[in-house]
Parts: structure tokens; sequence; C-alpha cells
């Protein structure tokens, strides 16, 4: 969603970062072209206005300190100024209210509101244990209530009875009362759109807010829509009151202005973003994360929840006391691989790790993307238990069968079996052996084959804000992931590398990140 703002403000910052000393005329210029950029990104006039008013008056007026650069104070403003104007620190759903606690969805027709609502039935559900009620209240548009029924019976959540001929209003009200009965602890009122915004849309809300007394009202926008969002988002609180943003479609290719304007705009905060189609791609906006992620600090944070929820402890535990014995066969590769789609394949992951955002497209231009795992899963999958097992089994006429049965060539395994080999006299070599400082040296020696010599390496944790790592070090603690400094085998441990840039290999992420916590092993 951010990649080309994250472009163009990482080119005009980098300028400024290289410099001994700053002008008022170089921040000047600097923040012209951070102007144009936020512009073209689809963010509101008067919130760009704002923001670059603030950034100048605080960058000329800084006392820098002599540890540090002038442009990177002004990064640093920049950076403060953006979290600021996506609302400092997240917020998520109050459910702080005697139960049942009514949450209205308001929003147009087509920007997710039934999908989103059954997302977020499904996340309070099994996050926060909560016994949902969904109900439907879009009587024109056809199958509606239909739609969100098969989305209950989908995700395990109740929904309520259809009865036809009542009004909204009154599906509201029996909602509620049946939440109360059943003895549920939210009730999701999933309202009708329109195309647009007209009065009859409007005085619908506020008799059903009338009615229900919602203590949370979402306003579910297409992140999209652009400018066209931040109007949308001021008729609804001017005429029935938000208490939060819900912002779909954030995996899509939009500038992301819609993110950064509604909030400054509507003072609401964004309290979760769509971020994919599946029922679990709903996650809780952090305005500090969002920040790093648009000037290409990385956010660890995500990457270490991420991990949390999709990688199976135990199973992880075992590949590693595996790989210490320097055992891995073609099952663990798969294994390995199939670990990589689920954290977002290896673009999703660089785009998150420090420094390692522009690693992208260089990636892509090399052939190594995440269709190339499918491709290389769908290999392993075409061969016997005993080739998986032993793959010194595998000769000319075998490969000939497997690459029929996986639709590539021959010269497509060859290349699978070398990085595997690659892969497991990696696990020898790194039996015994600190991990972090051999990680640093795997990815020094990547970026300098990539022609990335300014890249340094892996980038050292200690640099981080503070507030990132103590924000790191308690979402850790939450989610019950040891100590840091642990490594994180889990990411699955590619511990060796992938060909095919060169001559050199990408590193796994199984050797561990220096600083970051290791996954849990259940008791």
């Amino acid at each position: 969603m951010f990649e080309n703002l994250q472009d163009r403000l990482g080119s005009i910052l980098n300028g400024l970062t290289g410099r001994g000393a700053l002008s008022e005329a170089d921040v000047s210029a600097a923040l012209r072209e951070v102007r144009r950029a936020l512009l073209e990104a689809d963010v509101a006039l008067d919130v760009v206005r704002s923001f670059t008013d603030r950034v100048r008056e605080k960058a000329v007026g800084a006392e820098i300190l002599k540890s540090i650069k002038p442009g990177q104070m002004v990064v640093k403003i920049v950076h403060d100024e953006l979290i600021e104007m996506l609302g400092g620190e997240g917020v998520g759903i109050d459910l702080h209210a005697p139960a049942p606690v009514v949450v209205m969805m308001v929003g147009l027709q087509g920007s997710g509101k039934t999908t989103t609502s059954a997302k977020i039935a499904n996340r309070l559900s099994t996050r926060e244990k909560k016994k949902v009620l969904m109900a439907s209240l879009d009587t024109r548009r056809p199958a509606a209530q239909e739609q969100l029924r098969q989305l209950g019976a989908q995700a395990n959540i109740d929904t309520l009875p259809v009865i036809s001929g009542q009004s909204p209003t009154d599906i509201a009200a029996r909602a509620v009362q049946a939440a109360r009965l059943g003895g549920h602890d939210v009730v999701i009122l999933d309202t009708a759109g329109r195309t647009h915004i007209d009065e009859p849309l409007m005085v619908e809300m506020a008799d059903i807010k009338k009615k229900s007394n919602p203590h949370e009202i979402l306003l579910v926008a297409d992140s999209l829509t652009g400018q066209d969002a931040v109007n949308l988002a001021r008729n609804f609180d001017e005429r029935v009151g938000i208490t939060g943003l819900v912002l779909t479609r954030m995996d899509g290719d939009g500038r992301g202005g819609a993110a950064l304007s509604m909030r400054a705009v509507t003072g609401k905060p964004i309290k979760l973003i769509g971020v994919g189609e599946k029922m679990s791609e709903l996650e809780e906006f952090h305005p500090r994360r969002i920040a790093d992620r648009i000037l290409g600090m990385g956010d660890i944070v995500s990457l270490v929840e991420r991990a949390a929820e999709n990688i199976d402890a135990e199973k992880a535990a075992a590949m590693a006391a595996k790989m210490a014995k320097g055992k891995f066969d073609l099952n663990d590769l798969a294994d390995q691989l199939r670990q990589m789609q689920k954290m977002g394949g290896m673009g999703g992951i660089m785009g998150m790790m420090p420094g390692m955002a522009g690693m992208k497209d260089k990636m892509a231009a090399a052939g190594l993307d995440d269709k190339l795992f499918g491709r290389q899963i769908a290999i392993i999958q075409s061969m016997t238990k005993a080739e998986r097992a032993n793959p010194d089994l595998l000769k000319h006429s075998r490969k000939k069968r497997i690459a029929a049965g996986s639709g590539t060539d021959a010269a497509a395994i060859n290349k699978l079996l070398k990085m595997h080999r690659q892969m497991a006299d990696m696990m020898k070599m790194m039996g015994g052996k600190g991990k972090g400082g051999m990680m640093k040296q795997m990815m020094s020696g990547l970026a300098g084959k990539m022609g990335l010599g300014g890249m340094g390496g892996m980038p050292d944790l200690s640099n981080i804000d503070p507030k990132q790592l103590e924000a790191l070090q308690k979402q850790a603690e939450a989610a019950g992931l040891g100590k840091p400094g642990g490594g994180m085998p889990g990411l699955g441990g590619l511990p060796g590398g992938l060909p095919g840039l060169g001559g050199a290999k990408l590193p796994g992420l199984g050797g561990g990140f220096p600083g970051l916590p290791g996954l849990p092993k259940k008791k």
C-alpha cells in the first residue's frame, strides 16, 4: 500500500542524512519534495499543509545534538510527525461496557462491511474468547443477510435468524435482545450501504443508532478510494458520530493517502486494517509501525507477532533439534518454504526488516520471487517418500519423472537439489557457532554480490528507537516468545540460503536475528 510513498520519502530523506550540515534552504527544498510526494499519494491538501508546516517549524528551530547529524534529526522529526498524523498510539476496539457490547458497522456499499464484520467477529472470538452474535441489517441488497450467515457458519460465529419483512431498526432491536438472552458478549450490526452518501441513508443510520445504542460505531472505508474517503469519513462523523475507522484492501496497490488523511481530518483513530481476503487477515493499526514502514525502518514487532501466529512452536523446536545434528532432508525444506509463504513470502518478511525493504526489487529482478517457492514445493511433492528422505537417489530417470509431475524441467530440479545441499552444509557449519555473527556475514556477502555495498549487512538492532525495542520486549513477553537474544529458529529456518543470485545465497530466516526472541517450546 505505501510502497510508492516509501520510495519517494526514502530517496528525499536519504539525500539529507548524508549532509554534514543543513541550511534552511536545504530543509525547505526537501519539504517541497515531501509535500509533492504526499499529494501524489492522495493525502488531503489541508493535511499536507499542516504536516509540512509542523515539520518545518521543528526542523528549522531544532537543537542539533553533537552525536546526531542534522539530516538525521530531520528524518526523526518527519517520523514523529507521521506517527502523530496517523494517531499516536494504536487503539483497539473498546469492549469496556456492559454486555452485550454493541458494535455498529457503517459505510458505503462495496467497501467490505459484511466481510469485515465477520473478520472482527472471528478476531474477537479467537483472540479475546468473546461470544459474538452477528446481525445483518441490510434488507435492500439481495442475499446480504445470507452472505453474513454463511460467513458466520464458516467462522463458527452465531448469526441472527432472518425474519422477512422486518425493518433495519427492528432487526437491530431484536439482535440486541437476542444477544442479551443468549449470553453473548458482543453483537455486531452490519448495516446497509449505498453507492453514495444520501439523506435516507443518514436518517436510517441515525435511527439504528438511537434504537441499539452502540458502544462502537466503526466506519468501514476502502483505502483505494483516495480523496473521496476523506469526505466520506467527515460526513459520517458529522451525521452519525463514528468512534473509529476500519480500512479495507490495505494489501492493494493504492497510494495510502486515505489512511494518512482520514485520521487527521476526523480525529478518530484507525482501529483495524484489512490486509487480505482470508478471515484471519485483519490487523490492528499501529501508527508507529506504519510510520516505520513508510520510512523504510522495518517493522520488527509485527514480524515477531506474525511469527508467533503462523509458526507451530513444537514443530519448530523439533526442527531446530534436528538441524543441530546436521540433518536436513527435502521434507524439512518443504516445511520451511511453506512457513515462508505463511509469513508473507520473502518480500513480505524483507519489507518488515530494518533497512531491507529495498531488497525486494533486487530479488524480483534476479527472479527470486514467491512463485519460486510454489514451484519448489511442487517439485518436492512430486517425489516419492524415499526420494524426499534421501535426495541421493535422484538420478536422471527419476528427475525426468519428477519434472513431468511438477510441470518443471531437470534444470529446476537440479537448482533445488543444489540449494538443499548448500543448506544442509550450512546446517553443519552453524552447529555450535554464534548464529548472529554468521547471519551478518551472510547478509554482507549477499549485499556485496547484489551491488548493495552500502547496506553493511544485517542492521544492528541496538540502533533502533528504544521505544521500539521496549515495545518488542512487551510483545515478545505477551506472546510467550522467550527472552530476547535467543534467535528466531521458527522463521522457520531457511538456514542455508537460496541460490540463484549470481552465486550468492539469500540467507534463510532460521539462523536467528540478533536480539529477536526465540520461539517458545510447549511444556
